[in-house]
């Protein structure tokens, strides 16, 4: 298994942008990590359309637009100082815990 797999860098609340696929070159806030499957989803990216079946009066059917989870090789973390796509990577602090920095500035990322 890959190790991206197992520990991905990539956080619910990031800033990321699509750099393969169909929504290349569009950005958007990661909702949920799936490291075992190795996805992400993230909002208003990667839209498809699903038929539901009418449940009662609460929800009558037809066709739901959703998110629909991207690879993670797809994405990469949205620099907002770089204002690019970036690769992250792990800093030691002095007090002995860890931050993901951006590998073009060094500017931490996110609120580790």
């Amino acid at each position: 298994m890959n190790a991206a797999v197992l520990r991905p860098k990539i956080r619910k609340n990031d800033m990321v942008m699509v750099v393969k696929g169909r929504d290349r070159g569009k950005t958007g806030k990661v909702l949920k990590v799936l490291p075992d499957e190795g996805r992400v989803l993230v909002e208003r990216l990667n839209i498809v359309k699903r038929h539901s079946k009418p449940r009662g009066a609460a929800s009558p059917g037809g066709i739901v637009e959703k998110e629909a989870p991207l690879r993670l090789e797809n994405v990469m973390i949205f620099c907002d100082r770089c204002n690019a796509p970036v690769r992250a990577g792990w800093k030691l602090e002095s007090d002995g815990g860890k931050s993901r920095v951006c590998r073009r500035c060094g500017e931490t990322i996110g609120n580790d």
